[in-house]
């Protein structure tokens, strides 16, 4: 008998801001719908709870800690939660089924790696230059 293999877990930010051509009447029925659809997936045991992000905050450098965030309006993050599945692939498509993809938010799924940080492992943080050749 063949035992099913544990799932992985998966970090998905959302990211960007509403469409502006739509009303604040349609944005809420989407984020009443992503609410639904979110609770179901948690109750059936394929996604974990995330939460919003406020919109103030820090951006820590070595240099200095200033006002933030930064980032472009269409790389706003949002906020995130947490797909269980058995691939990058299948986790995907379980976020393209999020209501509120067609007002203006996108969904980045990454990967959560279970080892500790190295500096000789090929990693996002990795300089292309001390990319280890294979």
């Amino acid at each position: 008998m063949k035992t099913a293999s544990p799932l992985s877990e998966y970090l998905v930010i959302s990211r960007g801001q509403w469409d502006p051509d739509r009303s604040p009447a349609e944005i809420q029925d989407a984020i009443d719908r992503f609410y639904a659809w979110h609770d179901e997936q948690v109750a059936a045991g394929r996604m974990r709870p995330g939460q919003r992000l406020a919109r103030e905050g820090r951006l820590v450098t070595r240099q200095r800690i200033v006002d933030g965030p930064f980032a472009e309006s269409k790389e706003v993050v949002g906020g995130y939660w947490f797909i269980l599945a058995d691939s990058l692939e299948e986790a995907a498509r379980l976020a393209a089924a999020n209501p509120c993809l067609d007002y203006g938010l996108a969904y980045e799924i990454r990967p959560i790696e279970a080892r500790r940080a190295s500096a000789f492992a090929l990693a996002s943080e990795t300089p292309v230059r001390h990319a280890p050749t294979r």
